[in-house]
């Protein structure tokens, strides 16, 4: 018998429980969720968060840019405020260039169709989320621009050689994430930045996993472009994402429409941020993500990521020693960063099978692909997919207890 914490049953009474693949059927009631799937979207949120976005459409209900009475400029205000918050978290120095949208994926939209051209090149990670693969891969289809992927290796050397050969003549920008969704891999972004600007082409960051946990400063680093969503790391609530625009390289729209601005004319405009947002803005959301990124800010970035890690490698020293765990995140590699979050498998159970019965016990984990076909190629898991574990700011270390007695139950009942 093997006891993770306190108070913990004895992993023997459950083996002929979980092979019968039976559960209890008591519902599992939201207060008892045990929740470790941070990486889609956090939760819970902060109480700052639920409060901003409960009290904008009653103190901030009119539309921001659209009127001249003092409810529309309080909005105008707040929202303007958000900008600042963001540019500054981001090291951006200019809140202007900081362009809401509904989520990270449209805003890597709005990036690689806005930076495309005829001819053109992109050279991207073998880690990316499909909110970079498949854009590109549209592009490609519409014989538009070509793409290459470049294999993040075991050291920044080898990282930047495999970028380096995948270059042309033609290649606009460099697309690469700031950590993997599935593994927790996170390239060297402040080097491959020097490799890309050597080349006079572009760098976007997808900070899907790295807003809010690893410093992500555009001016230092050379970021040209960064996307991230408001609903991870940074805390806020779902529907909400950031483009954070460091280059003047412009970008074609995607969508036109109402600005608030030069509306006599026909042509969109040019000047951020209303080149980019069309329409009424998601005031509840966007006020939401800036009580978010008040709550980082006001715990830091380094402080969270010490939390989270210290429970992700407490996590990884328990799995690496239990039987039948096939362990994808090796956090011991060396010269490699990781952010906090694991994937593994229970050996005979396909992912998804391994996530059902975690849930059984009122545990939330991510299982399948993750929306990441490359990086499980990558590290040949495209069968199985993984499970994956991602703690947050909130997570203790009764939380992890409770998980590892869960896998180790599942794990020895193969």
């Amino acid at each position: 018998m093997r006891i993770f914490g306190r108070g913990v049953r004895s992993a023997d009474g459950y083996s002929r429980y979980f092979a019968a693949g039976r559960h209890s059927g008591k519902r599992i009631e939201v207060g008892d969720l045990i929740y470790f799937d941070n990486a889609a979207t956090t939760y819970p949120k902060p109480q700052s968060v639920l409060a901003a976005v409960s009290s904008a459409p009653r103190l901030y209900g009119a539309n921001p840019g659209r009127a001249g009475h003092k409810m529309a400029f309080e909005t105008a205000n707040q929202v303007y405020a958000a900008r600042e918050a963001v540019s500054e978290l981001f090291d951006l120095g200019a809140p202007e260039r900081v362009i809401f949208t509904k989520n990270c994926t449209e805003a890597l939209n709005d990036v690689i169709k806005g930076l495309a051209r005829p001819g053109g090149h992109f050279v991207c990670s073998d880690l990316e989320h499909n909110a970079v693969a498949r854009p590109l891969q549209a592009l490609k289809m519409q014989n538009i621009c070509d793409w290459s992927m470049a294999h993040v290796g075991e050291s920044t050397e080898e990282t930047l050689r495999n970028f380096k050969n995948r270059l042309r003549k033609n290649t606009i920008a460099i697309i690469c994430t700031g950590a993997s969704n599935v593994f927790g891999t996170a390239p060297p972004i402040r080097e491959l930045s020097g490799l890309a600007h050597e080349n006079g082409v572009l760098l976007v960051v997808d900070a899907a996993q790295t807003a809010g946990i690893l410093p992500m400063h555009m001016r230092e680093y050379g970021i040209d472009f960064l996307c991230a969503p408001g609903h991870k790391g940074l805390y806020g609530p779902m529907g909400t994402g950031i483009l954070l625009c460091n280059s003047d390289k412009p970008l074609r729209t995607i969508m036109e429409g109402g600005t608030g601005t030069l509306s006599a004319q026909l042509a969109q405009p040019d000047d951020y941020p209303e080149r980019l947002e069309s329409g009424t803005l998601n005031v509840p959301g966007i006020l939401g993500l800036a009580a978010g990124i008040r709550f980082v800010s006001d715990r830091g970035e380094a402080r969270i990521y010490r939390h989270e890690m210290q429970q992700i490698r407490y996590v990884y020293d328990a799995l690496r020693h239990m039987r039948n765990i096939e362990l994808y995140t090796d956090l011991d590699a060396p010269a490699v960063q990781f952010v906090p979050l694991l994937s593994f498998n229970v050996r005979g159970k396909h992912s998804e099978e391994t996530a059902q019965l975690l849930s059984y016990d009122g545990i939330a984990v991510r299982a399948g692909l993750h929306c990441a076909g490359l990086a499980h190629k990558a590290y040949h898991t495209e069968e199985t997919g993984t499970v994956r574990i991602c703690p947050s700011v909130f997570t203790a270390k009764r939380d992890v207890n409770s998980l590892l007695n869960s896998v180790f139950k599942i794990a020895k009942a193969v």
